[in-house]
C-alpha cells in the first residue's frame, strides 16, 4: 500500500528505484544461463489445455521457421482446427493423426495397441530426422497409461534424442519415469469445466 504522505512524483521515483533493483537482479541471474539445447517437455494433469499449450509452441516454432513433426496418438477419428491450420504450412509441419479415438470408442485392445505402435514408430522416425527442431507426441501419456507401449522403451528413445531437438509429450497421468527424465514438466490443474454443467465439446475450444 502506498504511503499517503508521499506525492505522485515521490511514489514514481521510489517505484523506479525498486524496478531498477529488480532489473539488476534479473540480469545477474540471466547472465548465468548460457546453455542452449533441445528440451524434453511434458504437459500432464487433469486440467484442460495440455495439447493446446503444446500447439502454441508449435505455432511459435513456425514463426521462427523451424520444422516440426506432430504425431497424435489418440486424436485422429475426428477433425480438429489445429490440423487445418498446420496444413497451411506443409514445408514446415508434418502432422500425422494416427489415433482412432479413445479406448472406450474402439473397444478393441489389440487394435488400440497396434495403432499405438504404428504412431510410436512414426514418432521415432521423426525424432531420428535431424531436419526437425520439435516433435510433438500428442496424448502419448494416455497409451503409456494403458500399457500399450513399454514405458522403458519410450523413455530410452526420448532421452537419446538429438541434442538440439525439442520433444513435447502431452496427456494425463504422465508416468513417474517420464516426469523424472523431462527437463520441463507442467501439470494442468482442473478447477472448473463446463462439461460438468452439461456443456458439450465445442469448435475452437476443444477441437
Amino acid at each position: 500500500m502506498s504511503d499517503p504522505s508521499l506525492d505522485d512524483d515521490e511514489i514514481n521515483r521510489l517505484h523506479r528505484k525498486k524496478m531498477e533493483r529488480r532489473q539488476a537482479a534479473r540480469r545477474k541471474v540471466l547472465a548465468t544461463k548460457t546453455e542452449e539445447r533441445g528440451l524434453l517437455i511434458v504437459h500432464t494433469g487433469a486440467g484442460k489445455g495440455k495439447s493446446t499449450a503444446a500447439f502454441g509452441m508449435v505455432l511459435r516454432c513456425i514463426g521462427h521457421g523451424m520444422r516440426i513433426g506432430v504425431v497424435q496418438f489418440v486424436k485422429g477419428a475426428w477433425g480438429t482446427g489445429e490440423r487445418d491450420v498446420l496444413a497451411k504450412f506443409p514445408d514446415l509441419v508434418t502432422c500425422r493423426a494416427m489415433g482412432e479415438g479413445f479406448t472406450w470408442d474402439t473397444q478393441d485392445r489389440a487394435r488400440d495397441i497396434a495403432a499405438a505402435r504404428a504412431a510410436w514408430e512414426m514418432g521415432q522416425a521423426m525424432i531420428a530426422d535431424l531436419s526437425y527442431r520439435m516433435v510433438l507426441l500428442d496424448e502419448l501419456n494416455i497409451v503409456l497409461r494403458y500399457g500399450y507401449l513399454p514405458v522403458e522403451e519410450v523413455i530410452a528413445a526420448l532421452t537419446a534424442k538429438p541434442r538440439d531437438l525439442h520433444i513435447v509429450v502431452t496427456g494425463r497421468n504422465a508416468p513417474a519415469e517420464l516426469v523424472e527424465a523431462a527437463d520441463l514438466v507442467t501439470e494442468m490443474t482442473l478447477v472448473k469445466h463446463p462439461f460438468r454443467a452439461g456443456v458439450k465439446a465445442q469448435k475452437g475450444i476443444e477441437f
